[in-house]
């Protein structure tokens, strides 16, 4: 009861008239920052920061924080209708597109748009039953244990990936690699750089993103001699009942997968969906699909996203303790305004924390009523012929990676992941276990020298600590289930063979 209260309360303040107004405005600006290639919601809360200053503290904050969560459902548009990915929807890349390819384009969004506003329901759920508890929780974890964490990851990589899992290490190890590229952190030396100044900061995600996903696609549509025409005027929006029933539960497995990934730092969205849709290809009963077109690969990711997007405020909130750069952003705000978060925030500005879940919701019904509607008409964009198409496409992608850094070199490194991204595509290789070592290779690293320095040179932290102890005992036995099953198939292979006649 004391729960319906509170969140009695925060509608209170959340459903004014000028609350209403913010949380809508900042819904439809993340949206259409999530749209466009390159752009995101750190750029735009960092250009929009100002103007709260002359906004009213609540609807400044519901406005900055509706810019977030929306641009995470409009980056999973982008990513399914042409394969033009965010940091938050490279895995739409994987399914959604391909049901993109197979006319399934309404179906796909409606289904990323129906499982986000289940993940961000959950997720709203989660953040006003267990905020004060689930933030101490963040705490727990130590070095060792997000290294572990890291390298569970890692050994995932099989799941991830869409062909073989010796291509998928090894599509693993490159973007391993290329996330030391610039200044190490620790002894400030640069690394891999070859002198060249536009690599002391490293690789950007944006330009990897978009090389290998959006460019290269285009230049391998442009390479096709068919004509290239995934939208047949046909628009299939409602799932069958049979859908539906594979949407539910995938959704909700994402909910969970994100709701907590999202409250530890260095989680977040980026690494919700990967964790969500290694689960779904393990649990679902159309693990076979995936990488195919399976709709559960759209719903699981989409629904950890946006979970992870909300959750990611509770450290914030409760503690005090920005997990991403977003979130930090998000600090800055609330600082202005003369609030520090912490612990002592819900009892000191209950109306605003209380004010501010609420208006999460209230956004995640205004993105429903946005965006499934418009689905006809982010569809009418493939009526559009291809030679006045991609163009566009790589004018947009230009933009968008100038626009992160204003720096006219990134487009050009851009243009190398697309090349790179490309010969991938001839080649057979997934470019998704390149992004997921890309963004855990110089997380594990950090976390590794860390917990080395913090023991003084000792291992001892990996299997005495029990959080560290009990994911490496999860890797053993992946690895362990992983060669059983292999020897088990090359088992059945041979016994095949000697049966076949000849």
């Amino acid at each position: 009861m004391d729960i319906l209260h509170t969140l009695a309360f925060g509608f209170e303040h959340a459903l004014t008239m000028s609350n209403l107004m913010y949380c809508a405005i900042g819904c439809v600006v993340g949206t259409l920052i999530g749209l466009l290639p390159g752009l995101g919601p750190l750029a735009t809360i960092s250009l929009l920061l100002p103007l709260t200053y002359s906004i009213p503290t609540q609807g400044a904050l519901i406005m900055l924080a509706g810019i977030y969560y929306g641009a995470q459902y409009g980056d999973s548009v982008s990513a399914i209708t042409m394969k033009i990915p965010h940091a938050s929807s490279i895995v739409a890349c994987i399914d959604g597109y391909q049901m993109t390819l197979k006319g399934k384009t309404g179906l796909a969004l409606f289904t990323a748009g129906v499982s986000s506003f289940i993940g961000g329901t959950v997720a709203i759920v989660v953040l006003s039953w267990l905020a004060p508890q689930l933030g101490e929780v963040a705490l727990l974890f130590g070095a060792a244990d997000y290294c572990a964490l890291m390298l569970l990851g890692f050994f995932c990589v099989s799941i991830v990936t869409t062909g073989s899992l010796l291509n998928g290490l090894a599509m693993c190890f490159v973007g391993v690699l290329l996330g030391q590229i610039g200044t190490d952190v620790i002894t400030g030396q640069l690394r891999y750089t070859f002198d060249l100044p536009l690599l002391s900061d490293g690789v950007g995600l944006v330009s990897i993103a978009l090389g290998c996903f959006g460019i290269a696609e285009i230049t391998k549509n442009l390479d096709e001699k068919s004509e290239r025409t995934p939208f047949n005027g046909e628009i299939k929006l409602m799932p069958t009942w049979a859908e539906f029933k594979r949407i539910i539960p995938s959704a909700l497995r994402g909910s969970a997968i994100g709701s907590f990934l999202g409250i530890l730092p260095g989680g977040g969205p980026v690494i919700a969906q990967f964790a969500a849709y290694a689960v779904d290809k393990k649990f679902s009963k159309h693990a076979d699909e995936m990488g195919q077109g399976a709709i559960e690969g759209v719903a699981g990711q989409a629904a950890a996203d946006e979970a992870a997007a909300r959750t990611s405020f509770i450290p914030l909130m409760s503690i005090g303790i920005p997990e991403n750069p977003v979130m930090a952003l998000m600090m800055a705000a609330f600082v202005i305004k003369g609030i520090q978060p912490g612990p002592n925030m819900i009892a000191g500005h209950p109306d605003l924390f209380w004010g501010l879940v609420a208006s999460m919701w209230i956004g995640n019904v205004f993105l429903v009523i946005l965006n499934v509607p418009l689905v006809r008409y982010w569809l009418s964009v493939f009526k559009i012929p291809y030679a006045v198409l991609f163009p566009a496409i790589l004018f947009f992608c230009c933009i968008g990676t100038y626009s992160v850094n204003n720096n006219l070199d990134e487009v050009f490194v851009t243009a190398g992941f697309g090349l790179l991204g490309y010969l991938l595509l001839r080649l057979g290789l997934d470019a998704a276990p390149l992004m997921l070592g890309f963004i855990l290779g110089p997380m594990l690293e950090e976390n590794f020298r860390r917990a080395m320095l913090l023991s003084r040179g000792s291992f001892s932290p990996f299997v005495t600590r029990p959080i560290a102890g009990s994911l490496l005992g999860l890797i053993l036995v992946f690895v362990g289930w992983q060669l059983f099953s292999f020897f088990r198939t090359q088992r059945h292979e041979r016994a095949a063979a000697v049966a076949t006649p000849g």
